[in-house]
């Protein structure tokens, strides 16, 4: 299933709320490559079998997700601030929100 991607590409929406895209501008292979870590690393937080593996596992996760620009620094350059995890609702992406047809039990 794809969800809502805002006009400007920034976030995607899953049950209302944003979620910040990678960033457009790597390059193809370099992405895959991040994707694959943070799979694997997300595998990792699930098999951990104590508490400091799953550490390790979640700082993989967290860096991955920096590399692909989820997190950290906005990959954007026009200064715009960051509503990554907010309700789409309770940001500027509210009206083109409320515009979307979505399904009641789409997720989105």
């Amino acid at each position: 299933m794809k969800y809502p991607t805002t006009p400007d590409g920034r976030y995607f929406v899953v049950r209302g709320r944003l979620w910040r895209t990678s960033d457009p501008s790597l390059p193809e292979d370099v992405r895959q490559m991040h994707v694959d870590r943070l799979m694997r690393a997300r595998r990792a937080v699930r098999d951990a079998k104590d508490d400091d593996s799953r550490a390790l596992a979640r700082r993989e996760v967290d860096q991955s997700k920096r590399a692909l620009g989820e997190r950290g620094p906005v990959w954007w350059t026009d200064d715009a601030p960051d509503y990554n995890q907010r309700m789409a609702v309770n940001t500027p992406y509210r009206d083109w929100f409320g515009s979307l047809d979505l399904a009641l039990d789409s997720g989105v």
